[in-house]
């Protein structure tokens, strides 16, 4: 049932360092492809059905549930109980059968659960490139595609489904009032980072393991990172910091102070999107002293790591800050965003010599390879995300930024910078974008006031802001 798994030594790499059912990566060496070269889009089938309400004989299919349920804590697939979901025929149950597939790799059973979707959804998947990496890729995207509804004891089954990988998970799941939409969790293929903080002695069951306070050194003491190597900048007050990129593919969140305010700094590699969330304004439950620590859960959302605070188990949106369950999401925290920028280590220093890097060992006596992922990413997603915005390619990196009156904007990063290297304005919905050590920030276009931004892969830009506007030279 664990075959998708893959938690090594201890600490994982990333959150989908198992691809399930692929070999994710390459060379990263091919030339671009031009837009009119792109291979077409594939077109999801029509929807299936699904009842408009709930059917009166739903006993039956949830004695086969549970005994679903009951087979599965051996690991096991109770052949019976999946053949009377299917004769039950409500399309809804997909989203369970895909959720196996997740867990159930290649061999009888994944034929099983194959077969299983096919009859419940009224197609195959045989048509979708997608299912040659991985039919519970090709399935969930199918789901998400026709945004098929759940069924009533969705959350509840999904729970004893997960909860046999992760039971750290329990406090997500068990949260009736949480604002997630449960069709849309996946697991990333870890499990859940529940150390303390400060903790520097790795995940031995299998996470990805944040990194607190790490120490720094000035721009000097960092001429172990090339200067054409990427790094995420953050300024707050009269400091900034550069976090390298090969440090943050390892760790994914850092929590650290900055200009004498808090921050929490999520990194998805999935998404290509670092960000920065001052934290010392979040209010935990009770009006405790204590500031949220973020960590990795382990789980997705449409790609996206789902991150979460450590103190009171409340799970945040990583794209908005929004707490979306626990005691922070009752008492509707929302964390402050500030600007992260993009570039390279060279003109980051360049730009701000008074910066500070992290140290080469992060000051936990670990080694960092300069290229972890190995290029795991350059085929696009390898989660699921549903349809794609196709006005550009899934990958390409945008600007993403909210306007004071909430409009999301993106700017496509590379044509913003070869605009303004020439003295061209790059202005769009009210926002400027201007140049800063070889990276780009948001300003207001009238007041110059810094608005917060952040570059990410445009496929997870456009799906958590499905009404960007897009700007275009």
């Amino acid at each position: 049932m664990l075959a998708a798994c893959s938690t090594g030594d201890g600490d994982s790499d990333a959150d989908n360092d198992s691809n399930p059912g692929s070999d994710a990566g390459g060379s990263g060496e091919q030339a671009p492809v031009e837009p009119a070269q792109r291979p077409p889009v594939f077109r999801y089938p029509p929807a299936p059905g699904a009842p408009a309400s709930d059917v009166a004989d739903a006993s039956q299919v949830r004695a086969a549930m549970d005994r679903l349920d009951a087979q599965l804590q051996v690991g096991e697939i109770d052949e019976d109980a999946l053949a009377d979901v299917i004769e039950f025929g409500d399309a809804r149950h997909a989203w369970y059968v895909a959720d196996l597939m997740r867990f159930f790799g290649p061999g009888e059973a994944g034929t099983e659960l194959v077969d299983a979707f096919g009859a419940l959804a009224g197609t195959s998947i045989d048509d979708d490139p997608d299912s040659e990496r991985s039919v519970w890729l090709s399935a969930t995207n199918h789901l998400i595609a026709w945004d098929t509804p759940a069924y009533p004891d969705y959350r509840a089954d999904k729970a004893g489904l997960f909860l046999l990988v992760e039971p750290g998970w329990e406090p997500f799941f068990t949260d009736t009032d949480a604002d997630i939409d449960w069709r849309l969790l996946s697991w990333g293929g870890v499990l859940i980072d529940d150390r303390e903080p400060g903790d520097t002695d790795g995940c031995p069951r299998g996470c990805i393991p944040a990194l607190d306070d790490p120490a720094v050194t000035d721009a000097d003491g960092g001429d172990w990172y090339p200067d054409d190597a990427i790094v995420f900048g953050i300024v707050e007050g009269d400091e900034a910091l550069a976090i390298p990129k090969n440090i943050a593919e390892i760790h994914e969140m850092f929590n650290l102070t900055l200009g004498d305010r808090r921050f929490g700094v999520p990194y998805c590699t999935l998404c290509g999107a670092a960000q920065a969330y001052r934290t010392d304004d979040a209010v935990t439950a009770g009006g405790a002293d204590e500031l949220p620590v973020l960590r990795t859960s382990g789980l997705l959302s449409r790609s996206n790591k789902v991150m979460y605070d450590l103190r009171t188990q409340s799970v945040f949106d990583t794209f908005t800050g929004e707490a979306v369950s626990g005691p922070l999401q009752d008492e509707d925290i929302v964390l402050e965003e500030t600007t992260v920028v993009r570039t390279t280590w060279g003109e980051w220093k360049v730009a701000h010599p008074d910066t500070t890097i992290i140290a080469e060992d992060g000051g936990i006596g670990r080694s960092y390879d300069l290229d972890p992922l190995r290029g795991r990413d350059d085929d696009g997603p390898i989660f699921p995300i549903g349809p794609a915005d196709d006005r550009l390619p899934v990958q390409e990196l945008v600007v993403g930024v909210i306007t004071t009156d909430g409009t999301p904007v993106a700017f496509p990063a590379d044509e913003a910078r070869a605009i303004l290297s020439v003295g061209d304005v790059v202005s769009a919905a009210g926002v400027e974008l201007v140049a800063d050590g070889g990276g780009l920030r948001a300003v207001d276009a009238v007041t110059g006031e810094p608005i917060p931004s952040h570059e990410a892969f445009w496929f997870a830009w456009s799906q958590f802001h499905p009404t960007t506007e897009l700007w275009q030279v």
